[in-house]
């Protein structure tokens, strides 16, 4: 039961994952393309948009077509987690837990999907299986550490809006003096 249970989690997870990451890297879906993702990257503050852009939509389609697939883990699963991780700490960052709220519900929901994916393998149906395929055990552990160094180096939550920011650089400029 347990490598079913893992086949119906990958394909609902990788599956949406690679329908996200499509909207972003390709406009699928009635999606932003990689432009509007770079537009909506940099109201976010991670500037210079487009490499966060690219970045995001590689972690989300890449690691949602590896992790439907069950190729590679636990690669698609680090993907998801570290793409839904940046989602949490800059979109959703300071709201309430639910998605009605704007908060991270959805990506926190995806997170521990992926984690448990990660830790358990891709199951007996995938094709890691099929192809003999076992990567590395430090694989994952390392990928975490990757994620978390990277949350931490884009900060949490959006930032100030650039009004806010002018106004703040003057009452800085006038300190100063």
């Amino acid at each position: 039961m347990g490598n079913l249970a893992a086949l119906v989690l990958r394909l609902a997870l990788g599956g949406l994952m690679a329908g996200h990451g499509s909207q972003k890297a390709f406009g699928w879906f009635n999606g932003p393309g990689l432009e509007g993702t770079s537009g909506f990257m940099e109201m976010l503050g991670l500037r210079p948009g487009r490499p966060w852009a690219a970045l995001a939509a590689l972690s989300e389609f890449g690691g949602g077509v590896l992790t439907l697939l069950g190729l590679l883990n636990p690669l698609g699963p680090l993907g998801v987690i570290g793409s839904m991780s940046i989602a949490t700490s800059k979109a959703h960052w300071g709201k309430p837990i639910w998605v009605t709220e704007g908060g991270p519900e959805l990506p926190v929901t995806n997170i521990a999907a992926a984690t448990a994916l990660m830790f358990s393998g891709p199951g007996k149906y995938s094709l890691d299986r099929a192809f003999g395929i076992r990567l590395p055990g430090w694989l994952a552990p390392l990928g975490l550490v990757a994620v978390l160094i990277t949350v931490l180096y884009t900060g949490f939550g959006a930032p100030a809006p650039p009004q806010e920011e002018d106004e703040a650089r003057e009452e800085l400029a006038g300190e100063e003096d």
